[in-house]
């Protein structure tokens, strides 16, 4: 009895055992296997002696009896087989002999699996008619007599039925069909190639420049045969050899790349069966497929970000924007908060204008107003949304790929849009690219419009539909059942844009932005303070939302628009809010219950004069020198007899009048 029985080994297996005639290494054992080509190698029964190997990793496994005799030897004496009860399966050794036949049975059942159809129903033939030899016998018939009655009633030879008749014989009837398959040998013995060669070969082939078979047999192939002075088999004969050898998910791998290979498998199932509406809303931003001439005069593609709900693939809300940004998908979402709520998740793929910004905060990036970076997965994660990330480009991880492909088609080559078309790829050109460009009001109205015929369109497709309703009325059946998580105002102010602090009127407090002013009776009271303020700037004449340094809500102030020159209304207006003005500013006043002067002068305390003039403590003499002395009178007798001097002295005059007014002063 066998303490073990192991009848098939993979290449890496021997070569980790080091039998004696084999090689030691894992490309050698494959070598050696290609040129005495085990892979078609089968015993006297025709039962092939190699295999896939079942289980994670594949592979190729080898039957025992195609090593040579000195590993079979080396095999028993690692106690891994019998020699003779492992190879032959005698009647020896009964537990050997019954493996080795169930080994044997698996491994032609997976051997037919791989023939083709007329192999297989050739087999189911063959089984039929030894099945009547059966019968016959079983009737009381000889086996010879059987043979000879079903051999002229099929118009086959005797010894051909004998044949099959060996090939089943100890097989149970469910057995029987791998067996009696035909096993068609071709050509005979496979034509032989030196691994150098092949492997060349097969490697300028499975490279991402997608050479022909043919090149690479006629470039790579033949002038190394020639270098080495070796005979080379036909480039089909080789070709056969590569389909036998390399695997398909192979080729696919080294010729189109990772991304080829993922698509080969079938696309993931994804049913929204168990959801609701405003579970989960998909944003993406798709690129229009037409030539827009901007307020500015500039011809471009606007840039549309949308969001789609995943359960009714309806579009909830959408703008434009020149270019990706985190600023129009934020006011995406000021928009959706403010119509339908708020979402339970979002999935959204890793792009610079959701992931970048919306995580990190991101790199500058030029708006038409300035914007403080803020973190807008901060905004989310406040609203309890849970943020799922996709992968761009994948368009079955994302459902609005496909709401885009049939805006493309549907809006897109709308007539308004003729010559303004530019296809949805630089291959795809229509006759007149290039030809017009409409105006933003224009696009913008026919984009709309279609948005909203696209949502309401009977008869879609979608799991949901069930090829009846239209996306709003299964969104609308679900809206309605189901509790949404409605936006408070503070919500969707912190939504909208959120400009740099600016600073307020010193008079008025008024808040200028892009042109526009904005006040209400709140900010004469923050008037020269900075402030934050928040707007949605697609729609300047709608309130500004202010905040102050610290963040916290002040005021919400409406546009102050201007009005004609002689505008009665506008007056009659203005005059009124005058009124309104002056009024609230003395009730404000009077509820301040302020002093009258009189009061506030009873109210403070009397003070008599005092004589607070110091007196010095060292007095300093001052002389003068000449006549102005002589010349200086009392002042009363100054006064009544003026100072006469001689003609031609009119210095000495002078300077007499100015020593009495300096004893004046003295005095």
């Amino acid at each position: 009895m066998l303490k073990q029985l192991k009848l098939w080994f993979t290449a890496n297996e021997l070569a980790d055992l080091r039998l004696s005639g084999l090689p030691s290494s894992k490309r050698g054992i494959n070598r050696l296997a290609d040129v005495e080509n085990w892979a078609l190698r089968t015993d006297s029964r025709g039962t092939p002696l190699a295999r896939r190997r079942s289980g994670r990793g594949g592979g190729v496994e080898y039957h025992a009896s195609l090593l040579p005799a000195s590993a079979r030897v080396d095999l028993a004496q690692l106690g891994l087989i019998a020699v003779e009860a492992s190879i032959a399966a005698n009647d020896e050794d009964p537990d050997a002999a019954a493996v080795a036949r169930d080994v044997g049975s698996a491994s032609l059942w997976h051997w037919l699996a791989r023939q083709s159809e007329d192999v297989r129903a050739a087999a189911q033939q063959r089984v039929s008619i030894v099945a009547r030899i059966d019968m016959f016998e079983a009737a009381g018939m000889t086996r010879s007599a059987a043979v000879a009655a079903v051999a002229a009633s099929e118009n086959i030879s005797t010894s051909t039925l004998w044949n099959w008749l060996r090939l089943v014989e100890g097989v149970p009837a469910a057995d029987r069909l791998p067996h009696l398959a035909p096993r068609r040998q071709g050509g005979g013995k496979e034509q032989e190639i030196d691994p150098e060669i092949w492997q060349a070969l097969i490697s300028d082939y499975l490279r991402p420049a997608k050479r022909s078979w043919m090149v690479c047999y006629r470039e790579t192939a033949m002038p190394l045969a020639e270098k080495m002075g070796l005979a080379l088999p036909h480039a089909r004969t080789l070709w056969r050899k590569f389909e036998r050898e390399v695997p398909p998910q192979v080729v696919t791998l080294k010729r189109d790349g990772e991304e080829a290979l993922r698509r080969a498998l079938p696309a993931q199932i994804r049913s929204v069966a168990g959801m609701e509406a405003m579970e989960l809303v998909n944003i993406d931003g798709h690129r229009c497929d037409v030539f827009v001439r901007w307020p500015d005069g500039k011809i471009a593609r606007p840039t549309m970000i949308a969001i789609q709900d995943v359960y009714s693939r309806k579009f909830l809300a959408w703008r434009f924007a020149e270019t990706e940004d985190m600023v129009t998908a934020r006011l995406v979402f000021a928009d959706l908060f403010a119509k339908y709520g708020i979402p339970k998740g979002l999935l959204a793929d890793n792009g610079r204008a959701f992931a970048s910004k919306w995580l990190t905060g991101g790199a500058k990036t030029r708006f038409r107003f300035k914007v403080r970076d803020e973190d807008p997965t901060g905004l989310l994660t406040a609203l309890g949304i849970n943020i799922h990330w996709a992968k761009p480009y994948r368009g079955q991880s994302k459902p609005i790929e496909r709401g885009f492909r049939d805006l493309c088609d549907a809006i897109a080559k709308h007539p308004a849009f003729e010559g303004a078309y530019t296809g949805n790829s630089p291959t795809a050109k229509p006759e007149n690219y290039g030809t017009a460009a409409v105006d933003l009001d224009t696009f913008l109205r026919v984009w709309n419009a279609g948005m909203e015929a696209h949502n309401r369109q009977l008869g879609r497709r979608s799991e949901m539909a069930r090829g009846k309703l239209s996306f709003d009325q299964v969104f609308e059946e679900s809206y309605a059942r189901v509790p949404i998580g409605k936006a408070t105002e503070e919500q969707l102010r912190m939504a909208l844009y959120a400009a740099d602090q600016v600073s307020t009127d010193r008079k008025t407090g008024a808040i200028t932005i892009a042109g526009n002013r904005y006040w209400t009776d709140e900010l004469a009271d923050i008037a020269g303070q900075r402030v934050t303020v928040r707007f949605d700037p697609d729609r300047l004449h709608e309130p500004v939302h202010v905040y102050d340094r610290a963040g916290r809500f002040l005021a919400t102030a409406p546009v102050w628009e201007a009005t004609g020159f002689l505008d009665m209304g506008a007056a009659k207006h203005r005059q009124r809010l005058e009124r309104k003005w002056k009024k609230s500013a003395k009730e404000a006043a009077e509820a301040l219950d302020l002093l009258s002067a009189a009061d506030l002068v009873a109210k403070l305390p009397e003070y008599e004069a005092e004589d607070t003039t110091p007196t010095p403590t060292v007095v300093r003499p001052v002389r003068h020198r000449g006549n102005t002395a002589a010349a200086l009178k009392p002042l009363s007798q100054a006064a009544e007899q003026p100072l006469r001097t001689p003609a031609g002295e009119a210095t000495i005059d002078r300077m007499a009048r100015a020593a009495e007014r300096h004893l004046r002063a003295i005095d």
